[in-house]
């Protein structure tokens, strides 16, 4: 999560079932793989929320460093108050290598995507080792709130793969994700091709405040949702979605 998203509420806040379900997926995805991971890098990772869950759930990660280049000072010693057992937060890129290194919605925040990729891969991940990647999916659907964001670009599968593939990785399995959130996207780049919106406001935070009815509502569709995207992955489909994923092995 973007750290301009960041809850209110800080780590307890209820979060968006679009995160939760983002997490679900990524996380059965490892176990499915057979990734317990001992030393993970969460590069890109915001406020560490998605570490806290690989944490809590014991089957992926047994220590996490938190990568970060917008912590602030402040930011920084928040952060650390909240962090438990074996979960680190940090400014500046570490010399280490581990054996999974997350990128999650990073790669479109960085101008020269495929030399921070490769710099990653080759500094700072085990041979053999493996990253998990996703991006943001579709140029054409690049909208004021990726402007809002700091979002370089969108991705289409293909060029995304290729960034990948020159990073030294190669990608095990891969396919979209969020497929029923890519109309409603659609819908809101036609409104905005018809009337731009006058002024960049602030990005919304991914605190949320449905109900309980309203949030098992959303959570079930969702889960729906990445059901799908396992399905048409293990027969070999790539179905359009609003984010693009890849697991990947070092080379």
């Amino acid at each position: 999560m973007d750290l301009s998203e960041r809850p209110a509420g800080a780590a307890s806040s209820q979060r968006h079932p679009w995160e939760t379900a983002r997490f679900n997926f990524f996380h059965r995805l490892l176990v499915e793989q057979g990734i317990l991971a001992a030393r993970v890098l969460d590069a890109g990772a915001g406020d560490g929320w998605f570490a806290r869950q690989l944490l809590a759930a014991r089957s992926a990660a047994s220590s996490v460093v938190c990568w970060d280049a917008h912590y602030t000072t402040d930011v920084l010693a928040t952060l650390r108050r909240e962090a438990g057992a074996h979960l680190s937060f940090t400014a500046q890129r570490p010399a280490q290598r581990f054996d999974l290194i997350t990128l999650l919605d990073v790669l479109e925040h960085v101008e020269h995507d495929a030399e921070f990729l490769t710099t990653l891969v080759s500094e700072n991940l085990e041979p053999n080792a493996t990253a998990l990647i996703s991006v943001p999916a579709w140029q054409g659907l690049f909208t004021a709130h990726d402007t809002r964001l700091r979002h370089f670009r969108r991705y289409a599968p293909d060029a995304a793969a290729r960034v990948i593939e020159q990073s030294g990785l190669t990608i095990v399995r891969q396919g979209g994700l969020f497929h029923s959130l890519l109309l409603p996207r659609a819908a809101g780049k036609l409104i905005e091709l018809l009337r731009p919106p006058s002024s960049a406001a602030e990005p919304a935070s991914l605190d949320w405040g449905g109900g309980p009815a309203l949030t098992s509502l959303v959570e079930w569709a969702l889960a729906r949702d990445g059901a799908l995207s396992f399905a048409a992955e293990r027969v070999g489909l790539c179905l359009p979605g609003l984010s693009w994923w890849a697991l990947c092995k070092k080379s």
